[in-house]
């Protein structure tokens, strides 16, 4: 076995006005006021501000704000609770509790379909995981506010409800995200039929 070579690398001494770090917080304070007095003369026309809240932040594409549940074109959920997003889910934020769908061409739906936002990090996993494109997070929705904490968790009819950023809108992708169909194949028409909703 070869012996190990060991580097010392000599630590900087410091002097006695470095230890007090005064150097450094009058720069910084240098600077705040160098900004607090540009702002002053400029009567702060210069400065980014949104009058909040009439005027929403228009946030960027791919911010990842509120989700919500994409819909098939018939209206119904495209969730097929495969449960992929809540086994991404590194908070364990996510539940969802699996029906039978009156449809035989959908194996399952989601009879309960429940995000905490209080436990929720925003990682985007849930999107990335999911196989049919069922949830994203591309509302915009930045101000997420309640009274009680009952009222973060968010059900499945409210998920549904939400809609993309109307300003990327027109970019997101089709609702029903199956795209062309390949030669010789036609996609099945979609059963309008409504879901039973458990008791």
């Amino acid at each position: 076995m070869s012996e190990l070579k060991i580097k010392k690398v000599p630590r900087p001494k410091l002097s006695f006005w470095e230890n007090t770090y005064l150097l450094p917080i009058f720069q910084g304070m240098a600077i705040t006021f160098k900004h607090f007095i540009a702002n002053l003369l400029t009567g702060g026309s210069k400065m980014p501000t949104v009058e909040y809240p009439e005027q929403q932040k228009v946030m960027p594409e791919g911010y990842r704000g509120k989700h919500r549940l994409t819909l098939r074109d018939d209206g119904q959920v495209k969730c097929v609770a495969c449960q992929m997003c809540a086994t991404a889910c590194p908070a364990e934020c996510i539940h969802i509790e699996a029906a039978e769908h009156p449809d035989p061409t959908i194996e399952k739906y989601p009879a309960k379909f429940d995000i905490d936002l209080l436990r929720c990090v925003y990682c985007g996993y849930c999107v990335e995981a999911c196989p049919c494109d069922a949830i994203r997070m591309d509302t915009g929705i930045y101000t997420i506010f309640a009274q009680k904490r009952e009222d973060f968790i968010i059900r499945k009819e409210q998920l549904m409800g939400l809609s993309p950023q109307a300003e990327f809108a027109d970019n997101a992708r089709p609702k029903q995200g199956l795209g062309p169909a390949p030669d010789g194949y036609q996609y099945p028409a979609p059963h309008p039929q409504p879901i039973p909703q458990p008791e």
